[in-house]
């Protein structure tokens, strides 16, 4: 159970991280996307140290099981957040990958609760 612990994690971690970079590069895709959703400009540098904060609680977890717990669990609100927003605007086909990744997010809960 460890080993597939381990695989959601860093899975995880990678789509945060790349998430995180191209949100910083401010490209013009993210920046039309999120002036879609109604997100702020000031509300990309929280988004991107949740992103970065959720990686790193994510690969500490595996040492440290409460904190790979509660940065899951902020995983999953993050990207449930995530789904609503491009819902909210009717945009579905952003809004699979969000609530991909909220699964994932719940998947790692599950994983690291099993493996305490």
């Amino acid at each position: 159970m460890f080993v597939s612990l381990v695989i959601v994690t860093v899975f995880m971690s990678a789509v945060l991280l790349v998430s995180a970079g191209a949100k910083s590069l401010r490209t013009r895709h993210i920046t039309e996307q999120m002036t879609t959703l109604g997100v702020p400009q000031s509300m990309m540098t929280y988004l991107i140290a949740a992103q970065i904060a959720g990686a790193a609680g994510a690969v500490a977890g595996l040492r440290w099981g409460p904190v790979g717990i509660a940065a899951a669990i902020g995983l999953t609100l993050y990207f449930a957040g995530a789904a609503v927003f491009h819902l909210r605007v009717g945009d579905r086909k952003g809004a699979l990958p969000a609530a991909v990744l909220t699964m994932a997010a719940v998947a790692l809960i599950v994983l690291r609760a099993a493996t305490l």
